[in-house]
């Protein structure tokens, strides 16, 4: 298709707009920012194919987030972030060839990331070969030849990293670590290291799965949802309808959050005429605007309340019967939060002790409680441990294996649940190695790999010499921008096999390759016909996912295929893979997935049922628990407050609500009154007054650390925003560059993004 001029708004700092935040998300504005720009850039026909197929059971899965998808679809399944999604992806601008020779690497880097995305879909592989400024196209035959070579040339496999992103197909996923694996290495980084591995480590201790223990349907049927460090009204809108429908059901919500999100206050449903002319539904019934890094406080706080409430009325708080079947540990939490002193929470979390007791009264009096968290709960140091004080809650009154009540992390990536059920993860058990050894008769690697931190560190140290990212854009969302950048210039060859052009494009190894690869709303046609994928949602449901307009350019490949050819040219003949035949016909993929992953088997015939499957779950389905003992784990965790010198404050990193990921949709952000720029600090009036500064003061922010090492975010606007006390908040992933890489949740590495301290300084720049 003809290359149009692209779109391209601007950001600057002499432009940026700053209003009021909204008290209400979606409504009119709703439909408005997602059809507009959909028929602006896809026109009305590619617009219509692809919007009224999406989420559709017949159609594709939004490449957006993995909320789940209800039984009865509406005519319109989905929100405005997915339609946006959908318009990056689907847009008929590519780049043209001569593009490369225009633009240097070194003029491209300095490009913001939205800039890059505006450009159009990648049609053709470009090769940037070793002391060159510029990408050349190639034919797939050199490129696969170029990565098989380098890949074949390392005097081990542990010298080379595969990053996959959640947007990944099963299939693809499942080929991708076979492959990975067949070459000779564990080194499987993925997108989920970054944001919710944390949660499937407190999760697989304490109950045995890293999985959320509810279906879409326990949603209506709660009588209390906790919603924690999370903005669903941006992150993931369709969740807002499911909180509709439960508080009309009688359910009560709570959201505790440092920020007034507008999607947690109050929901204005597009598709309703309520949600149009009328107010809408108020969600919130307490909100907790808590301090960053007190949720640990706040539960531990929760948990001793239970706990007094049973001593004092035996048989009444607590669910007796549960705990002594299903669950150890009880004694040990009792005696651990007998002296948790109330003084202390109140510090560490800014609330009052009433409104602790308020949410606590809520909880003793609900049957059926939800506690659903994101990215603001797992990114802190002490992640692993407050997701442990969510599960000892819920277990404290039989919130497990219940309609209606569960423990609930969402994902925040398309398929990236799907991903590690596939094997995508560079510790799988070795019961998984075994069957894919068997499968495929060859001996799997069994030494641990290294996950997205590790591979930074390893490149760093130039222990890593080749980087290949199916999707993603690891350079934007990994901490320390500076190392990370450092690191990945320090590999001698980067491959990014991706959709659209973004900042892991610009900064490479001394060698880079781009492949290009057909996004998931495209026709995949290959020898035996079209073919559909499959993705897992964030209450593991497998279902079909097919796409519905041509591929922008007729020598795309698909993901599937891009893993098939590079395995030939380097992994084949090392074990019995059919890897010609895989690209042909999706469906031999299928049947191994269905002999060597777990709660799979019949696979083609199952994802081939009307809306899928759902993977087993033994604390959903039967209150069982995979753990060492037998039963759920209550723990004690040591309450470590954040503390913030005098000077400074707590930031955390948010996306803005025209953003996905790494992903720049518009340099606006409706829901917080931003407008053209992103270059703010949210900071409350007392926080300003305090430090001596001004609303609409520009600032740069210095990352206050003890490793001598100068981090600093500069000229950075201080928006006066009613933010919790002592904390502030900027955009990622602009914020990674304050976030040293060796800040790490404990136990799953995962980035500690969301309680960095910082001094703010008037800017000199």
């Amino acid at each position: 298709m003809p290359r149009k001029n692209p779109r391209v708004d601007e950001a600057n700092g002499k432009d940026l707009e700053v209003g009021k935040p909204k008290e209400w998300a979606a409504g009119l504005p709703g439909v408005y920012h997602s059809m507009g720009p959909a028929i602006q850039q896809m026109g009305v026909g590619r617009t219509g194919k692809t919007l009224l197929a999406m989420n559709q059971k017949d159609g594709f899965d939004c490449m957006s987030c993995a909320w789940p998808d209800p039984g009865d679809r509406k005519t319109f399944e989905f929100c405005e972030q997915g339609a946006k999604a959908v318009t990056w992806e689907a847009t008929p601008l590519v780049i043209a060839s001569d593009f490369w020779a225009e633009h240097p690497v070194s003029e491209l880097r300095q490009q913001p990331e939205y800039w890059l995305g505006m450009q159009g879909r990648l049609t053709e592989p470009v090769y940037k070969p070793a002391g060159e400024d510029h990408y050349r196209p190639v034919s797939w035959e050199e490129a696969f030849g170029i990565v098989g070579g380098k890949l074949n040339s390392l005097s081990s496999p542990d010298q080379a990293a595969f990053y996959t992103s959640g947007r990944t197909s099963n299939e693809a996923a499942f080929l991708y670590q076979l492959f990975v694996r067949a070459y000779g290495t564990n080194n499987l980084p993925d997108c989920s290291n970054m944001c919710h591995e944390s949660s499937g480590w407190a999760m697989g201790q304490t109950i045995g799965i890293g999985k959320a223990t509810i279906s879409y349907d326990d949603f209506a049927k709660s009588q209390l949802i906790i919603i924690m460090g999370q903005n669903p009204g941006s992150n993931h809108p369709r969740m807002l309808t499911a909180l509709e429908e439960a508080k009309k059901a009688g359910c009560e919500i709570v959201g505790v959050n440092p920020l007034p999100e507008a999607g947690l206050i109050r929901y204005k449903n597009p598709q309703k005429v309520s949600g149009i002319v009328g107010r809408g539904t108020e969600l919130a019934d307490q909100y907790l605007q808590i301090r960053v890094g007190g949720d640990m406080a706040l539960l531990q706080a929760l948990s001793k309340r239970v706990l007094e409430a049973e001593a004092k009325n035996p048989g009444t708080a607590l669910d007796c019967q549960f705990l002594a079947e299903h669950c150890l540990g009880l004694e040990e939490l009792k005696a651990h939060l007998a002296v948790l002193d109330e003084d202390t929470v109140v510090q560490a979390t800014g609330l009052r002790s009433d409104e602790i007791d308020e949410l606590a009264a809520r909880y003793l009096k609900a049957e059926r409680v939800i506690i659903t968290w994101a990215m603001g709960i797992t990114q802190h140091k002490k992640g692993v441990a407050t997701i442990k004080e969510i599960i000892n809650l819920l277990l404290l009154r039989g919130n497990m294996g219940k309609p209606g009540a569960g423990a609930s992390p969402i994902r925040g990536h398309s398929n990236v649940q799907g991903d590690r059920t596939m094997g995508i993860w560079e510790k799988m058990p070795p019961a998984f190695l075994d069957r894919l050894g068997k499968e495929f008769h060859f001996d799997p690697p069994r030494e641990p790999g290294a996950d997205a931190v590790d591979t930074i560190r390893r490149m760093r140290d130039g222990d890593i010499k080749v980087f290949v990212a199916l999707g993603g854009n690891l350079v934007s969302a990994i901490s320390d921008t500076h190392a990370a950048e450092t690191a990945m210039e320090n590999t001698d060859l980067t491959v990014q096999i991706s959709t659209k052009l973004n900042r892991s494009h610009t900064v490479t190894g001394k060698a880079a390759l781009i492949l290009p690869t057909m996004g998931r709303t495209e026709i995949d046609m290959q020898a035996s016909g079209p073919q559909f994928v499959s993705v897992e949602d964030t209450v593991s449901a497998v279902h079909a996912s097919e796409g519905r307009v041509r591929p922008v350019a007729p020598n795309l490949l698909s993901e599937v295929a891009i893993v098939c050819r590079l395995a030939r040219e380097t992994v084949d003949g090392k074990t019995s893979a059919d890897w010609s035949g895989f690209e042909k016909n999706y469906d031999l993929i299928r049947e191994h997935i269905s002999h060597v992953v777990a709660g799979c088997e019949d696979y083609n015939d199952r994802i081939r049922q009307e809306g899928g499957f759902v993977l087993p779950n033994g604390p959903r389905d039967s209150r069982t628990f995979n753990t060492p003992t037998g039963k759920a784990m209550l723990t004690g965790n040591r309450l470590e407050q954040v503390e913030r010198p005098p000077g400074t404050l707590i930031l955390q990193s948010v996306r803005s609500h025209d953003q996905f990921n790494t992903t720049i949709y518009a340099n606006s952000d409706r829901y917080r009154g931003i407008k053209k720029g992103r270059n703010v600090v949210f900071v409350s009036p007392e926080d300003i007054a305090e430090l001596g500064l001004s609303d609409g003061q520009f600032v740069d922010l210095h990352g206050v650390y003890g490793d001598n090492v100068e981090r600093v975010l500069r000229k950075m606007r201080v928006v006066s925003y009613p933010t919790a006390s002592g904390c502030a908040a900027t955009y990622y992933p602009e914020s990674n560059v304050l976030v040293p890489l060796d800040s790490v949740a404990e136990g799953s590495n995962t980035p500690a993004s969301k309680a960095v301290i910082v001094r703010l300084e008037p800017s000199t720049a």
